[in-house]
């Protein structure tokens, strides 16, 4: 749907300017009517984003990609703005112009625009749901409610810190072992398509049986050589249908069952669950969502399908008058230190503060476990690479040394 730069008049006589998306200008002019706009001049905004959220020719642009980094940035900014006591729309004429992305602009713009007419901030927000999450509209929605929209803002910056730290750290451990698995793939590749095949010519002119450690890797290079498509299509394929049984409830389940049970992994992997499950419903109940609906947004935002059925039970435990502690503990899903502080905070009327100690805690734990694993895996990957490259080399020098020992 084409998004339209307008100009036009209200019904009192001031002038009013925005975008809009509209299927045409015709459609635009009734639209803004509606709202008490007569349109004076339309022209469509080539690039632009529809509220709707459609991709725009801005967006695949080659570095456009609005990333969490920015959508932190931006509530930095916007925080700062409200703190200075800026009025709405000012804030979000600044922060479109001060944007970099275009598809940022764009919607910041048509946010600008919506507010302008009368809409609520969240409301506009909610129309590009892949810059804005439901558990930031939600804190917006809170925040505009209760009239303390900078404070809700400083609480998402914290957030939205706390959460691309943690995801930093994991990232940069898993950088070197990734990379050490491309260069051994590489290695292994050089090896099979350019240096064994030349090796077997060498073989098969001497006309003499081979050690099975030799056979196996000559079958290997002869079927990588010849069939490399094959294993290329193979792994896609593989990797396709793994994609499509994890997109399934039953599949999602079952694999994030396994995540949990994996050894050393696992444990880690359940840390970093349990952490965004507490700093998430921690902020979200500092900024006065009510514990169902926080409940229901934290689900879908906790990453593994195990804990989340959990919370979609505690939700409707909650409902039937139980605390949030006990269908947490009977569940064994969550640990006992984590209940326990939960039940606390309840009874102490504290529930929001427990929940910060209990995230704190377990990004802390996350952070030592990341380092210890990285230590470990630093060596492992240098052995396996060892291992295999020495495989390799062994099965051809022993034919070699063996045709060695029938000259000598």
């Amino acid at each position: 749907m084409p998004l339209y730069e307008y100009k036009g008049l209200t019904t009192s006589g001031k002038p009013a300017k925005g975008t809009k998306d509209a299927p045409n200008k015709a459609a635009l002019r009734d639209a803004l009517l509606k709202n008490g706009i007569y349109l004076s001049e339309a022209k469509e905004k080539t690039g632009g984003k529809s509220a709707a959220g459609e991709k725009s020719h801005a967006a695949i642009k080659f570095g456009d990609h609005v990333s969490k980094q920015d959508i932190k940035d931006f509530t930095s900014q916007f925080c700062t703005l409200q703190k200075a006591a800026i009025p709405l729309v000012e804030c979000l004429n600044a922060l479109a112009d001060q944007a970099e992305k275009e598809t940022l602009k764009a919607a910041l713009t048509d946010i600008k625009s919506k507010v302008s007419e009368g809409s609520t901030l969240a409301a506009a927000m909610a129309e590009y749901p892949k810059l804005f999450d439901t558990l930031y509209i939600s804190m917006i929605r809170a925040g505009e409610s209760s009239g303390s929209l900078d404070i809700v803002l400083e609480r998402l910056t914290g957030f939205l810190e706390s959460q691309l730290r943690l995801k930093s750290r994991i990232t940069g451990a898993m950088v070197y072992p990734m990379i050490m698995i491309v260069i051994g793939v590489l290695l292994m590749m050089l090896l099979f398509v350019f240096v064994i095949p030349r090796v077997t010519k060498l073989f098969e002119q001497q006309r003499k049986e081979l050690p099975g450690i030799t056979k196996l890797l000559l079958a290997t290079s002869d079927f990588v050589t010849h069939f490399w498509w094959l294993v290329i299509l193979l792994a896609v394929g593989a990797f396709y249908a793994f994609k499509k049984w994890t997109a399934t409830p039953k599949g999602r389940m079952t694999w994030d069952t396994i995540l949990l049970k994996l050894p050393i992994f696992g444990g880690v992997i359940r840390m970093v669950s349990i952490s965004r499950f507490a700093k998430t419903l921690a902020t979200l109940l500092a900024s006065g969502v009510p514990l169902l609906k926080a409940l229901d947004i934290v689900k879908s935002v906790l990453g593994n399908a195990v804990l989340g059925k959990v919370v979609e039970q505690a939700h409707d435990n909650i409902k039937e008058g139980e605390t949030l502690a006990a269908p947490l503990k009977r569940s064994g899903e969550f640990p006992p230190l984590m209940t326990h502080m939960i039940s606390v905070g309840e009874r102490a009327g504290r529930l929001e503060d427990m929940l910060n100690s209990v995230a704190e805690e377990y990004e802390n734990q996350v952070s030592v476990k990341v380092d210890a694993l990285t230590a470990m895996l630093e060596p492992l990957m240098i052995v396996v690479m060892g291992g295999t490259i020495g495989f390799v080399v062994f099965a051809i020098l022993l034919p070699i040394m063996q045709l060695s020992d029938g000259f000598g």
